[in-house]
């Protein structure tokens, strides 16, 4: 199997219901950081996330997604990881994923710690022996001991964060996607934290990491895309 990312002209459309179509609010809304907006023949209106993206992405690559809020950079990572579908155009993703965008997805307050080690497993795709077999390993990290037995709400955010890393983290892939470089917990579990993001990096085959941070994009990437309204509008 060869590892890539490939799309053409792909689009990602979200529907806006009970939207008025008065002009100059949609001059207000065209004229935002978002995506474009457009209307259908049955005059929906619509925002246009993705638009038209062609991507060429080969083992080695580590991509740095570069933009404004609202650019659509968290969009494409989310597209890659199978969370939204595409509205037109064609994407093939070949490899194991791990997306460290949405970290806490799945993630059930009145659930124990244990039980939503499962839940975010199941959600990331594993299967049940990979979940069993990672078990020791996600809560020697988490450092949450007896705390894994207590229903998640009882939690500071801190910790459901540190829980939800440790799962998130718990197996290497080929491809990353990463929306910023994350930061977990106090400085002691945030620099064990970097290490294991620094090896799952190091052992991909792609990258592809969205950050406000040019310097973060600099040491971590061999080429940036910069987005704006969907579109690619620079590479380097």
């Amino acid at each position: 199997m060869s590892v890539h990312i490939r799309a053409e002209n792909l689009s990602v459309e979200f529907p806006i219901y009970n939207a008025s179509h008065r002009s100059l609010k949609k001059a207000i809304i065209s004229a935002s950081t978002g995506g474009r907006i457009a209307s259908d023949a049955s005059h929906r209106v619509s925002v246009r996330a993705i638009d038209g993206l062609n991507l060429d992405i080969r083992p080695g690559d580590r991509i740095g997604l570069l933009g404004h809020n609202g650019a659509g950079k968290t969009t494409l990572l989310r597209v890659l990881s199978g969370v939204y579908p595409p509205s037109s155009g064609s994407l093939s993703v070949q490899g194991r994923v791990v997306a460290l965008t949405d970290i806490a997805l799945g993630i059930d307050g009145e659930s124990t710690g244990f039980e939503n080690i499962v839940l975010r497993g199941v959600i990331m795709g594993l299967t049940p022996r990979e979940i069993a077999e990672k078990m020791d390993e996600i809560a020697e990290f988490s450092e949450l001991g007896e705390y894994l037995n207590m229903p998640v709400r009882t939690y500071s955010s801190g910790m459901q964060l540190r829980l939800a890393f440790s799962v998130s983290t718990c197996m290497s892939a080929d491809i990353v996607l990463m929306d910023e470089w994350l930061s977990v917990g106090d400085a002691q579990f945030n620099a064990k934290a970097s290490q294991r993001l620094e090896s799952i990096v190091a052992k991909s085959s792609i990258l592809v990491i969205a950050s406000h941070d040019r310097g973060t994009v600099e040491r971590l990437c061999n080429r940036t895309l910069t987005l704006e309204h969907g579109r690619v509008v620079e590479q380097t």
